[in-house]
């Protein structure tokens, strides 16, 4: 088909150009369960139902806005740099994945964001999507945590620099308030192009990613 084609190109693409190199950042999604389940309570009456993924979008929008210079591209002669964090959304439809963008994700509400991503996966599904809802995204992020994948690596959506591959939460053992206990762990692998952006800023980017979701009140401000 059309798509697989161009799937196909672009990613073989990426991986014959694009210089990957990835980092990995395990994070305690306990809090941001819970949190999810209080407002998933106080949005029912409303039919809106936040996502654990809607929620790791506000987290790889915020953490762009607070390690900005993570939120670029490789432009040959220029590196491009963006002054806001629009998040492509990796979507399984029949015959391939098409990435729609949810635009200046760092500032909408995460009620914002489930709305958003609920709509564009839709139309993604019903083959409605516009080139407008597919183009332009700043980096990208592919969850495979429903298919109960430990971890995973994912190939960068060009010309982008970074795409965060999120796998499954697990419940294991954890260090819990000073004390082995159980935690339900959740490993985030990001890919970043090395001609953009160097393994120091990469580490800052997944430091603060890890900090927005062990603390996602941070997410609602």
């Amino acid at each position: 088909s059309t798509m697989r084609k161009t799937i196909a190109r672009r990613l073989s693409e990426s991986k014959q150009t694009v210089p990957h190199f990835y980092l990995t950042a395990r994070c305690n999604l306990d809090a941001l369960l819970r949190l999810r389940g209080e407002l998933n309570a106080g949005l029912a009456a409303r039919d809106i139902k936040v996502s654990v993924n809607d929620m790791l979008i506000k987290a790889l929008a915020l953490a762009l806005e607070m390690v900005p210079d993570a939120n670029v591209q490789f432009g040959g002669d220029t590196l491009h740099r963006f002054g806001r964090a629009d998040i492509s959304m990796a979507v399984s439809i029949e015959g391939g994945l098409v990435t729609p963008v949810i635009r200046d994700a760092g500032t909408l509400s995460l009620s914002a964001i489930a709305q958003a991503s609920r709509s564009l996966a839709q139309k993604a599904r019903d083959g409605g999507l516009q080139p407008e809802d597919y183009t332009g995204g700043t980096a990208s992020i592919s969850n495979l945590g429903m298919f109960g994948i430990d971890e995973m690596f994912p190939v960068i959506n060009p010309p982008q620099a970074l795409i965060l591959g999120v796998a499954t939460a697990i419940e294991q053992p954890w260090k819990v308030n000073g004390k082995l206990g159980l935690a339900t762990i959740m490993a985030a692998t990001a890919s970043f192009d090395h001609r953009a952006i160097d393994g120091a800023i990469a580490a800052q980017f997944m430091a603060a990613f890890r900090e927005l979701t062990e603390n996602p009140l941070m997410l609602c401000s």
